[in-house]
């Protein structure tokens, strides 16, 4: 294998913290990797001659889902088949031709740009993608600021793609992702001009969790405080992981009164917390902890699994349960049984993995007890009274701000070690899979209101962005970082890129971010955020307290 097979460094995983080159951490190999570049690079094109097209005639609605779905499928551990990426190259490159006919039709110049010009054969894919990747930009400040807005573009387009599921668009996002591609393909921009660009990344990123938090809760009501079982019954049992709440609608619809139950896995979690699906008295619970465990959880579990989105950790040679993975919507791998897209307004078809889960013995119990959460913006609101006077009392000293990713690497006990270590005045705001290092802890409560405090998915991290904003207003503050509010933000892949940008576009300042700092930040960007915004590391749990605690 060449030195350099590949090269990636979008995840927190990225090799001896640079990037992966020969193949990815996270299990991704070279060809995968390239095509997908190759798959961004078809993108950029498409969405250059997208915007004069768009200013004579408006949105295409097949150029919007398929950026948006190629970025989603490009997330870290969401997709691994390289046959589905490829398949999206050439669909790409079939709308690619569409657009140039239809600019000249118009009298549109046509961009003499690469990115528009290639038209490649499938078999010269491979050879293609490895040219057209991250270090096509020789410059390292302006690759870094490029890659940020990308990987916040990939995060944005999950957001958006869940939203659009449950019938929620915004004309506006589809057009910023579009000309925030284009621009990437320019060869005269500055710093300046690129780091604006960021934050622009940010507004709209704050617009589209926004636009997915009234779809979810328009379609399911507002999340409530909910006890989740996380023991087991006698049933044979479908487990549905990943993001998609549309896929755990019709899921759940499909298993009614079938004899299977359905448990929620990892982000699936916070599915338990919304009204719409309490009615279903065969969501049996959550199974399992975080996607990094997921061999040994999905080896006990017995029945199939659902990846609706990603985080997909490649099974062993000799796993026991790769024929019982199911993928849908962006997530693939190679040799997984896939769900088709919905077609002509109707569902997603579930009947074989139902059939499946009916062959299946129930699932081995992995723990008993439960836990809470459910504590999204409303919910948290609705006990503003309660929280306010805790903190006029000084019942509440600090909120901790620990939301974003989990992950398997060791340096992530800091997050248990670190919730643990917090003093007993402190309460823990959190979202995404972050929680896991710690919502399984007896922390206790303060008058009533648990130190822990969970609202739900990563996207839910909007609500953490809403309870403070609200704080701000009821504390009387001129600025948001006069909160006593201490953010340590774990990552690991790029929905949590768009989350960082829409938390500085808010005015966030003086974020931890961990275990470490993006491999694709340039030390020059990496300055300009830590003199701009004040983002700094992690160090150990007992000097960051004292630190930033006291």
């Amino acid at each position: 294998m060449p030195a350099s097979s590949m090269f990636c460094f979008q995840c927190q995983e990225a090799s001896k913290g640079t990037g992966c080159t020969l193949t990815g951490v996270c299990g991704k190999d070279p060809e995968t990797a390239n095509l997908m570049d190759l798959l961004i690079y078809v993108c950029k094109g498409i969405a250059v001659l997208q915007q004069p097209l768009r200013a004579q005639r408006g949105a295409h609605a097949a150029v919007d889902h398929f950026i948006l779905d190629a970025l989603f499928c490009t997330i870290t551990n969401a997709n691994f088949d390289v046959t589905s990426i490829a398949a999206r190259v050439t669909h790409g490159l079939e709308l690619k031709r569409e657009l140039i006919a239809e600019a000249a039709a118009a009298g549109i110049a046509i961009p003499t740009i690469a990115e528009v010009r290639w038209a490649g054969a499938p078999d010269t894919y491979a050879s293609v993608g490895k040219l057209v990747g991250v270090l096509q930009a020789v410059n390292a400040d302006i690759r870094s600021l490029k890659e940020l807005v990308i990987y916040g573009l990939k995060g944005m387009a999950a957001y958006a793609e869940h939203a659009f599921n449950l019938g929620f668009a915004d004309d506006g996002i589809h057009a910023f992702i579009q000309h925030a591609l284009a621009e990437t393909t320019r060869q005269d921009l500055t710093a300046d001009q690129l780091v604006a660009l960021v934050l622009e990344t940010g507004q709209w990123g704050v617009t589209t969790m926004a636009l997915l938090d009234q779809a979810n809760t328009t379609r399911y009501g507002n999340p409530e405080i909910t006890t989740v079982n996380l023991g087991t019954r006698t049933n044979p049992a479908i487990l549905i992981s990943g993001h998609d709440l549309k896929d755990m609608e019709e899921l759940l619809e499909q298993t009614a009164g079938t004899g299977v139950d359905v448990y929620t896995h990892s982000e699936m979690l916070p599915a338990h917390y919304y009204p719409a699906f309490k009615k279903h008295s065969h969501l049996a619970g959550n199974y399992g902890n975080a996607w990094w465990k997921q061999r040994e959880e999905f080896e006990s579990f017995n029945g199939p699994v659902v990846f609706t989105t990603n985080c997909i950790v490649p099974p062993v040679e000799n796993a026991g349960y790769k024929d019982r993975i199911y993928t849908t919507g962006a997530a693939g791998f190679p040799g997984f049984q896939h769900i088709p897209a919905r077609a002509d307004g109707k569902t997603k078809d579930f009947s074989q993995v139902i059939a499946h889960a009916k062959r299946c013995p129930a699932p081995t119990q992995l723990e008993t007890g439960s836990i809470v959460g459910g504590f999204a913006h409303a919910q948290v609101l609705a006990l503003a009274d309660q929280v306010v006077a805790a903190v006029k009392s000084q019942a509440i000293r600090k909120f901790v701000v620990m939301a974003g990713c989990d992950g398997r690497m060791k340096s992530r006990d800091y997050y248990s070690d670190f919730a643990q270590s917090l003093p007993e005045d402190t309460v823990i705001l959190t979202a995404g899979c972050a929680k896991y290092r710690y919502n399984k802890l007896q922390l206790g409560d303060i008058g009533g209101i648990p130190r822990v405090l969970d609202a739900g998915q990563c996207n839910d991290s909007y609500s953490l962005a809403l309870i403070a904003l609200k704080l701000k207003e009821v504390f009387q503050l001129d600025d948001i970082n006069e909160l006593p509010i201490v953010y340590n933000i774990a990552w690991y892949e790029q929905k949590a890129v768009i989350v960082l940008l829409a938390l500085l576009h808010l005015g966030v300042k003086n974020i931890h971010l961990g275990p470490t700092l993006p491999a694709f930040l340039s030390p020059n960007v990496a300055k300009v955020l830590v003199e701009n915004f004040g983002i700094s590391p992690i160090s150990t749990p007992e000097d960051d307290i004292a630190a930033w605690i006291g």
